[in-house]
């Protein structure tokens, strides 16, 4: 059974995709720029609100995945302030400088997230090399990539999605996203096989979900 994850990069959203039939939400703020950390209380109120899986976006900021150490540390002490929250799980990804996949650190933050799953999000679209990366992010011990294939969306990755699918095998889902809507996503679906998929279902170019999509994605 095919699953939808809706990113929400405010309260309104979540509710919108809650209330639509959502199987797991990604918080996050920052629509601009992609996601970023969403604010603490922000969180901590929609958690009281909703009841299926949320999980947390951990990214200090824009731009590329290389972080400094303050950001880093950052990263770490937001990661496990939300964990006390009860969410469900974390989305982060950090690159080094040659652009490959930052085994120590990302290993870190997994360990502070633990027990809880932890999903490694586009970054991996910028990594250097599609199979060594999806090694890479699998023994750092990630349950989930989000990924368009290495390319721009979807509809131009399905090629690298097919193969990111069979070649983890069941040892990580790969979580098909970027560009994906009610109108491409049963394509998508049939061509990679994939189980996951994930859409901010925002449909007007304007900041929230739409309840229509939720359900046209769900549906199909």
């Amino acid at each position: 059974m095919s699953k939808i994850e809706i990113a929400c990069f405010n309260p309104h959203s979540a509710i919108v995709a809650f209330e639509n039939g959502a199987d797991r939400i990604e918080l996050c703020d920052g629509l601009s720029e992609g996601g970023t950390t969403p604010d603490f209380e922000t969180t901590k109120k929609l958690r009281e609100k909703i009841n299926i899986p949320v999980f947390v976006m951990i990214r200090p900021r824009g731009g590329n995945f290389t972080y400094t150490n303050e950001e880093f540390e950052q990263m770490k002490s937001e990661l496990t302030q939300l964990k006390s929250l009860n969410v469900d799980g974390f989305v982060f990804g950090i690159l080094d400088e040659n652009d490959e996949v930052n085994m120590e650190q990302n290993k870190t933050l997994v360990e502070i997230a633990y027990p809880l799953p932890c999903t490694f999000h586009r970054a991996f679209d910028r990594a250097k090399g599609l199979e060594s990366s999806l090694e890479k992010v699998i023994s750092c011990g990630f349950k989930t990539i989000l990924t368009s294939g290495q390319k721009p969306n979807v509809s131009e990755g399905k090629e690298n999605l097919k193969k990111l699918v069979e070649l983890s095998n069941g040892r990580i889902e790969i979580l098909v996203g970027g560009g994906l809507r009610s109108i491409n996503i049963q394509d998508i679906r049939e061509f990679t096989n994939a189980a996951y998929f994930h859409s901010s279902a925002i449909t007007d170019g304007g900041q929230f979900a739409d309840a229509d999509e939720v359900i046209a994605l769900k549906n199909k």
